[in-house]
């Protein structure tokens, strides 16, 4: 899996940004998950 950083817009010369997570559709279809589910994350140093 990878974070994906993407800048969303610019507003007044400040830029905003969102953070995408790319999860791989193999490891979508092991977890029995759909898009559009709503996931709980929980992270790890590492």
């Amino acid at each position: 899996m990878k974070i994906i950083k993407e800048k969303s817009r610019e507003y007044k010369g400040n830029s905003y940004f969102k953070y995408k997570v790319n999860i791989p559709e193999g490891a979508l279809r092991r977890a029995n998950l759909n898009e559009g589910d709503e996931l709980q994350i929980n992270s790890e140093p590492g």
